[in-house]
């Protein structure tokens, strides 16, 4: 959130598979106060109450997330039954306090289009034989044939504005319901945690009621340390509704402001007497590395020569989906009015946008998912002058950040390249916006669709205004009419996207807690216009 402000069941195979995972991490109950540090008055077996995790899933590949009490070695084995009869070893690192006990195994070679299931042993590293209870999950390989179909889900905006676990209602209720539709994977995108999000005990409400959060000393304060930017991710991780949804979904995840702090952007100091730490660069290097170890991202554990650390990257999904992940934040040029006629750095920066272009002609997937933290139409500001996203709301010919989506769009264009589909977050409400050059002062794109979900786990906030420039037209939008609306008064959205394998129709499915659908859209392949 870039404001300022203080279905369907699981398999009966899928189900059986959680329960080893929910009941190694039944300790961490909802209410309190939690203190997260290992504890080293070590005896017995290493344990991991944290829960797993699965992201980046592809055809062959993907990766698993632990975390540990203790130093301990990681292994995982995989199997195609739940009864683990025949299992594949995958050995994993050995965990330290390097990376706040938390590990990521990576798996190779597993057979597209199946079931995996999977179980994550912790063993003592002096004793082999000293082994933790084994936590285990599930997920399922992108298929390598067409006419096998593709369901996702996505949202992002988690423990924000002073919303966290409330143990009254059942905590992050939207995970259980996203669950239960037991998609293929989950897109977040961005906000994952609120790490400039201080999270009182309790919240009175303008109705009288009272919200209820569970705490953390870690959430006592805005994050500056590597530590208290690793205790923002622990903290979403003490909902039980979280851990069952990680061990059965897994997820595509990218970042965007509050992953470090608000609006922020690359060589930003501070003015904000919260922070003893005024350099940006200095608090987003933390909270990448916390990112880094509490999510299984396949960029940010790269290994080897010309491996660089990065967000941006393509998740291939099989033939029918590509998911291009964009980092909208980590290369960005200084918020500001927005009205330059000139401005190669833009909200991408040259380099990835570059990259964007590449992997967009070299793509032969049926649908191209632009997975951006940011939405392309809607006006949101900074402050009195600024803009945090790319419109600024002169409804003119591109200025600005828009410069550079002006020439992607116009790129995408000229390429032919068809089933482009714009997803994203950030602004607490759901809509659908498409765009068209008939209705744009810049006119040299093909029309396209942008569909905004969220907050998951957030406060919601009124719509924002439209920039013609690109031509949108908001053709669905539900969101409050006030700001900053707890999950107790006004519905948390998330999005889902269905890809029939036969016909190759990709659906979006725009969702509110509680199971209603709020509006669906059936888009067609190879077509421009919709």
């Amino acid at each position: 959130m870039s404001q300022s402000v203080p279905g369907s069941s699981p398999s009966p195979a899928r189900r059986s598979v959680l329960r080893g995972s929910l009941a190694a991490s039944a300790a961490l109950t909802l209410g309190g106060t939690w203190s997260a540090a290992p504890a080293f008055a070590l005896s017995g077996r290493p344990r991991a109450e944290w829960g797993v995790q699965t992201g980046d899933v592809t055809t062959s590949s993907g990766l698993v997330w632990v975390r540990s009490d203790r130093p301990a070695r990681m292994l995982v084995e995989t199997s195609a039954s739940e009864s683990f009869r025949r299992v594949r070893r995958h050995h994993g690192p050995l965990i330290g306090s390097g990376t706040d006990f938390t590990g990521t195994t990576a798996l190779r070679g597993l057979p597209a289009g199946e079931q995996i299931h999977y179980r994550v042993t912790l063993a003592d590293p002096d004793d082999p034989r000293r082994t933790g209870e084994p936590l285990t999950g599930t997920f399922r390989t992108a298929p390598d044939r067409r006419r096998d179909g593709v369901r996702f889900l996505w949202s992002g905006d988690i423990a924000g504005q002073g919303w966290g676990i409330n143990p009254d209602i059942g905590g992050f209720r939207a995970y259980e319901e996203m669950r239960r539709l037991d998609p293929d994977f989950f897109l977040c995108s961005g906000d994952s945690v609120y790490a400039d999000g201080v999270i009182q005990p309790s919240v009175p409400l303008p109705d009288g009621r009272i919200w209820r959060n569970v705490t953390t000393p870690e959430k006592s304060k805005v994050a500056e340390t590597l530590d208290e930017y690793r205790g923002n991710f622990r903290y979403n991780l003490l909902d039980h509704n979280v851990r069952a949804f990680n061990a059965q979904v897994p997820s595509v995840v990218q970042w965007d402001d509050h992953e470090v702090r608000n609006n922020w952007y690359p060589g930003q100091i501070l003015d904000d007497a919260r922070y003893t730490e005024k350099d940006v660069d200095v608090l987003a290097a933390r909270a990448l590395r916390a990112f880094g170890e509490y999510t299984p991202v396949s960029t940010l554990h790269a290994r080897g020569m010309g491996r660089e650390r990065r967000m941006h990257r393509v998740v291939r999904y099989g033939p029918l989906l590509d998911v291009f992940v964009l980092d909208m934040r980590s290369h960005r040029n200084a918020n500001s009015p927005g009205r330059q006629a000139d401005d190669t750095t833009g909200i991408l920066g040259a380099e990835q946008l570059a990259w964007l272009k590449r992997e967009l002609a070299a793509s032969t997937a049926v649908w191209k998912v632009l997975a951006a933290d940011m939405p392309l139409g809607l006006v949101v500001p900074d402050g009195a002058a600024n803009f945090e996203a790319i419109a600024q709301g002169d409804p003119g010919a591109p200025l600005g950040r828009e410069l550079q989506i002006a020439e992607l769009l116009r790129f995408v264009k000229h390429r032919r390249i068809t089933g482009t589909l714009w997803l994203t977050a950030d602004v607490h409400y759901t809509s659908a916006q498409h765009y068209a050059p008939e209705r744009a002062a810049f006119q040299d794109f093909a029309p396209f669709w942008e569909f905004v979900s969220g907050p998951l786990a957030a406060g919601g906030f009124p719509a924002n205004a439209l920039d013609a420039t690109f031509g949108p037209e908001r053709v669905f939008v539900r969101a409050p009419e006030r700001a900053n609306l707890s999950p107790m008064e006004s519905p948390q959205y998330f999005g889902e996207v269905d890809i029939d394998g036969h016909s190759g129709e990709l659906t979006v499915r725009l969702r509110a807690e509680g199971g209603s659908v709020l509006f669906s859209k059936v888009l067609r392949p190879g077509r421009v216009g919709q």
